[in-house]
């Protein structure tokens, strides 16, 4: 019993390890591609396979070590609405267009499908695809002129497969159409073409019409005029005797002749001016399509002119930032300089003033103390600079001549001419004065004054010179 029991535990176990084992096998269907991904194994140069890709067929996917995913197949339909698009001549178009796109089975291009659009929504899918077929767009419409796309739609649409689809498989993508609904542009130059291209087919139209019906009318004439002439011959030869007849029937036919006349040179003149009408409309046609390529030009002159001066303008900024920048570090540079000067000048100073006061301090100490025999020592040293100072006063007065009239001596003694040199000598301001007005006392080695000698300064100078009087002797 146990035996059975341990059969039938047996066969279990093989019949679920096989059924296990079956539900690994995956199949890909025909609308999908089985992306197997995990431990796959290795390229030819060696690195390892990102993923295994099969389109048709099954494939034996390993527990743990690897695992699967799909990829639809299913045609995805992008509208692509590119505005402002610039063209060859500088012409802003918008092409709005419908492209078809789907998940490629090429090997190579389905390897790239594995790699960048596994795990992505539809959505991402159409947006990733619309950014490189909107930059695709750009670039073949800039290399194309407007006739171009326009009128050869079989060259556009082959550039845009070739340049788009190239793109494509490098994400895994084919492009399978493309529908371009309609091109137009904000400067309406699509539409004069097509109004010349109207107006050409207008009046060659109008042109053949007026040629059919000059040709009716002259034939008509031609037609009228052979059978007047062969009435006219039948009755002259008929009615040859009546002469009034033929008169009448003379006059007759000139009036119809000058009427027939009239109406051929109204239908001349009315073809003439239908004529001149076409030509007219041709030539207002000719002149609209002139003056859109002329805008263009001066539009594209324009924009040369607005962009090289806008460049000069940034250069000429740069040049005078630089150049402030430049006086601006020179000034700094001077001004430190000045400052380093005056700085130096005045530490200068300032240890010739401590030197003056170091040297004043040793005098007063060679003097024991006593201020003021310091500063007898001091004016001794410069007596001789005082008393230069007191003559050099009066020694470059020019005196070219001087007329005294002497009446002789005077009470104290003296004649004019000593006076008179006595009072020039007087009129140099005496030491003690000069001390005096500083605030400052002579000292009496120089001479002391008495308190009626001594002028007070009450913040005026005070003239102490004797005035000069002029003595007339009769």
């Amino acid at each position: 019993m146990e035996t059975i029991f341990l059969v039938l535990a047996i066969v279990l176990i093989l019949v679920s390890f096989i059924v296990w084992v079956c539900s690994r096998y995956k199949k890909c269907p025909s609308d999908k591609i089985m992306v197997v991904y995990g431990s796959i194994g290795k390229n030819k140069d060696g690195t390892n396979r990102s993923a295994k890709c099969i389109h048709g067929g099954a494939e034996f996917v390993l527990p743990v070590f690897q695992s699967y995913a799909f990829l639809d197949l299913t045609p995805i339909s992008i509208q692509v609405d590119l505005k402002n698009a610039l063209s060859r001549q500088n012409i802003r178009i918008d092409v709005p267009s419908r492209f078809t796109v789907g998940i490629s089975t090429e090997p190579g291009v389905m390897q790239n499908a594995a790699e960048r659009l596994l795990g992505l929504q539809l959505s991402e899918i159409q947006e990733l695809s619309k950014d490189i077929i909107f930059g695709q767009l750009r670039l073949i419409i800039a290399t194309m002129d407007i006739e171009e796309i326009n009128t050869d739609r079989d060259k556009f649409l082959a550039a845009v497969s070739s340049n788009v689809e190239t793109e494509l498989k490098k994400i895994g993508l084919r492009l399978i159409n493309v529908n371009v609904t309609d091109i137009s542009d904000e400067s309406g130059y699509i539409s004069a073409l097509g109004k010349e291209a109207a107006a050409k087919a207008i009046n060659d139209a109008k042109k053949s019409v007026a040629e059919r019906e000059r040709d009716g009318s002259i034939g008509e004439a031609n037609a009228h005029m052979d059978q007047r002439i062969q009435v006219a011959n039948a009755t002259s030869v008929a009615i040859e005797g009546e002469n009034e007849a033929k008169m009448k029937i003379a006059m007759s036919d000139a009036a119809l002749k000058e009427r027939e006349a009239e109406a051929l040179r109204i239908a001349t003149a009315a073809e003439k001016i239908q004529a001149a009408k076409a030509l007219e409309e041709s030539y207002a046609a000719e002149q609209a399509a002139e003056q859109a390529r002329r805008a263009r030009e001066q539009a594209t002159l324009e924009a040369d002119v607005i962009v090289q001066t806008e460049a000069k303008k940034r250069q000429l900024e740069i040049e005078a930032e630089a150049e402030a920048e430049q006086i601006r570090r020179k000034a700094r540079g001077e001004a430190d300089a000045i400052y380093a000067k005056m700085e130096a000048e005045a530490r200068g100073m300032e240890e010739i003033l401590r030197k003056q006061a170091a040297g004043f301090a040793e005098i007063v100490r060679s003097a024991g103390g006593d201020t003021d025999a310091a500063l007898k020592l001091l004016i001794a040293d410069k007596l001789e600079d005082l008393m230069r100072v007191q003559v050099d006063a009066i020694k470059n007065i020019k005196i070219d001549k001087v007329t005294v009239w002497d009446n002789g001596q005077n009470g104290e003694g003296k004649n004019a001419t000593a006076g008179f040199l006595s009072g020039m000598m007087q009129s140099v301001p005496p030491l003690a004065d000069v001390f005096a007005l500083a605030g400052m006392q002579l000292p009496e080695l120089l001479g002391k004054k008495t308190e009626a000698e001594t002028p007070t300064f009450s913040g005026e100078v005070v003239d102490t010179a004797p005035v000069a009087e002029t003595t007339e002797t009769e």
